[in-house]
């Protein structure tokens, strides 16, 4: 059964169809709010909010299109709404406290971790675009999809945030020198 007669089938109600786009994506979805949040809980309620957003507007959907992109376009809005949200909320409580949050410890030496922490340095855009390229493995179609840009946005922001990042690493992570090299 192919993507779009699953969509078809959910469009109709029949809720095995859409329980079997949901299995197929979940994992997906949820690792790129988890990227772009960094809490599991955070990453899981925007997984479990972006099923459902999707399911509603699911008659909407040209669905000779893919739904991968869709699905994470739908999950970055939201993250990007839960940071805002976030990001108020410490501020208040920042001001409520009346002292300022420390920095961000450094990290250890596993480059792996230190790689995230380089790309969390970035502007959220960057690290959208980073996310989805590299993390996700998504190409430059499937970005522009989920991202709702041209082809020559994507390639710009990617090329911009690659520029960033090998900033950051020269400064602060200089083991990872090499890392993205071009």
């Amino acid at each position: 059964m192919t993507e779009a007669d699953l969509i078809e089938q959910s469009r109709r109600g029949q809720p095995d169809a859409w329980e079997a786009l949901t299995r197929t994506y979940q994992e997906t979805v949820f690792r790129l709010a988890y990227l772009l949040l960094g809490d599991p809980d955070d990453a899981q309620d925007v997984t479990q909010d972006t099923f459902v957003r999707a399911y509603f507007a699911l008659k909407r959907f040209d669905a000779r299109r893919p739904l991968r992109p869709w699905l994470l376009r739908i999950a970055s809005n939201l993250a990007r709404n839960r940071r805002r949200s976030l990001g108020r909320y410490f501020t208040q409580l920042q001001r409520f406290a009346r002292e300022p949050q420390p920095e961000a410890a450094p990290v250890g030496s596993d480059d792996s971790e230190s790689l995230w922490q380089a790309v969390r340095r970035l502007r959220p855009e960057f690290q959208q675009v980073i996310y989805l390229r590299f993390f996700l493995s998504l190409s430059e179609a499937e970005m522009a999809d989920a991202l709702d840009v041209a082809a020559g946005t994507v390639k710009s922001r990617l090329h911009r945030a690659l520029a960033a990042l090998r900033a950051v690493i020269l400064r602060d992570y200089p083991h990872l020198e090499g890392t993205f090299e071009s």
